[in-house]
């Protein structure tokens, strides 16, 4: 008995913010944005659009394409680094009640930009321990409350979006989540984070004059660890499970700066047409990258049932996750 990611879906809200919009609210330029980050364009949700709303539209279009019903799914998790409330209830719990699903288990994952293949984990353990048949998970953000539109550094780099999937059991190998590999440092805390408004520096006054509620970030630090970590973990994840990178049919890395995504992949020998490249229209978007990044390669008809997907991902914390993933859907 395996676990099979059985379907895929996303969603993108309307708001288009361009890098032309930038230059006209913090000191920066098209061309250097795009130079330095390869984002040309981010999406921005409504402001009555809580992150659960998107979530839960996603969630909608995964479970329509799975060819089962919203009674069958038996568990609900959602990863996510923009909650709709600081501690409760969870993001899950919501997205659960918007998209009709009643009476299950639900519960969100905290791993920033790791968080769907920390969810691919969890569900294959789920799954293959025989305790669930049918999970989605739901990788979800509305990013945009949590910058600060004065950091030209940080706001030109993320964007609001969110992906679903259907992980469901199968018998067959070539439909299977293969392996997972996922792992965390808490000394690099500091370089991606979002400071308050936690029990460390709470809701007050103090703390939010001081802008502790936005994402803070060391880009060049960042950079490098990101470019080191996710080449050796594919590398080890490749190697277990003893496949070649000629043998995958798409590699989907993080959709977080081209030029990390470029260093993997050039290090790594993955040509340009197995590598998907969304990071030019919807920026990074977290723990939505991912789906996101698989959702429009199938609607493209560039993944197709039995695909071998290579996931590689990097977040705050820092976390990282690498997968290898059969497309399980039709």
């Amino acid at each position: 008995m395996y676990a099979s990611l059985k379907s895929i879906g996303s969603f993108v809200p309307k708001k288009i913010m361009t890098n032309k919009d930038f230059e006209k609210i913090v000191d920066t330029s098209d061309e250097w944005i795009v130079q330095r980050t390869g984002i040309k364009e981010r999406r921005i949700a409504a402001d009555d659009q809580a992150t659960s709303d998107i979530g839960a539209l996603a969630a909608i279009k995964a479970i329509e394409r799975s060819n089962i019903s919203k009674e069958d799914i038996d568990l609900v998790i959602c990863a996510t680094l923009s909650p709709d409330h600081l501690a409760m209830p969870s993001t899950a719990c919501l997205i659960s009640q918007k998209a009709g699903i009643r009476n299950v288990m639900a519960f969100d994952v905290s791993a920033a930009c790791s968080g769907f293949v920390y969810m691919l984990s969890i569900a294959k353990a789920f799954i293959e321990s025989g305790a669930k048949k049918n999970i989605l998970i739901v990788g979800a953000e509305k990013i945009s409350p949590l910058i600060d539109y004065s950091d030209r550094g940080t706001c030109i780099l993320f964007g609001d979006g969110a992906g679903a999937a259907i992980i469901g059991v199968t018998q067959d190998k070539n439909e299977a989540i293969l392996d997972v590999h996922a792992s965390a440092d808490g000394k690099y805390a500091d370089l991606l984070i979002t400071p308050g408004c936690g029990s460390k520096y709470p809701c007050r006054a103090e703390n939010v004059n001081d802008k502790l509620q936005y994402i803070k970030m060391s880009g060049n630090e960042v950079y490098k660890v990101a470019v080191r970590t996710l080449t050796k973990d594919v590398v080890d994840i490749l190697k277990t499970n003893g496949i070649t990178s000629n043998e995958i049919d798409l590699f989907v890395p993080h959709q977080a700066n081209l030029r990390i995504i470029e260093a993997v992949r050039n290090k790594l020998n993955f040509p340009a047409e197995k590598t998907i490249f969304t990071v030019e229209k919807y920026g990074n978007t977290s723990a939505a990258s991912i789906p996101m990044a698989i959702n429009d390669a199938y609607e493209e008809g560039r993944l197709k049932k039995g695909d071998l997907m290579l996931l590689d991902t990097f977040g705050g914390g820092f976390t990282w996750a690498s997968a290898l993933v059969r497309f399980g859907g039709n």
